[in-house]
């Protein structure tokens, strides 16, 4: 029975839906948890100092493939192998976060899909500033951990520095 590691940054509390649509996935493709396919979960609970620890433990497991769920997820299971696949979501530029150097040809054992939350910031500010025009203060809360924070914030605050003018 294959075993695939789900590596996350986030606790499971935070992400069932994120879960089951991984389960409906591996279902839709043929395989059920537990019947055909094993699945050992990492949860970091919010602490990326954890993710290294923790993706060593998947290697460590022999799994046949990592799922990382978000950047800080995918860099450690990258530096914790160069031989196990590697399908990772994450939220912003793949290439800028070093994960991958070819977007349509990743290289090594790297593969997977970019949401680019960070590049959309401005235009949520965007519908948002036309949503509520009389707002004046907008707060954006980030994780200091996330390596993606200093590009979150810059995008947003060039934006709304736009707006204001």
């Amino acid at each position: 029975m294959p075993l695939v590691g789900y590596l996350s940054a986030s606790a499971f509390s935070d992400s069932p839906d994120l879960v089951a649509a991984f389960r409906q996935g591996l279902s839709e493709a043929g395989y059920v948890e537990g019947k055909n396919v094993a699945i050992e979960y990492r949860w970091a609970n919010d602490d990326y100092a954890r993710l290294p620890h923790l993706a060593a433990e998947l290697v460590s497991r022999r799994v046949a493939v990592i799922a990382a769920t978000s950047t800080p997820a995918a860099l450690a299971a990258k530096k914790a192998t160069t031989t196990i696949p590697i399908a990772f979501t994450v939220g912003g530029d793949a290439i800028q976060a070093g994960l991958v150097t070819n977007l349509s040809r990743p290289d090594g054992n790297l593969t997977g899909v970019s949401r680019f939350n960070v590049e959309l910031g401005p235009k949520r500010l965007e519908l948002l500033h036309e949503s509520v025009p009389a707002a004046t203060v907008i707060a954006l809360l980030v994780n200091p951990s996330n390596p993606r924070s200093p590009s979150a914030f810059a995008c947003w605050s060039s934006h709304s520095s736009r707006q204001a003018a």
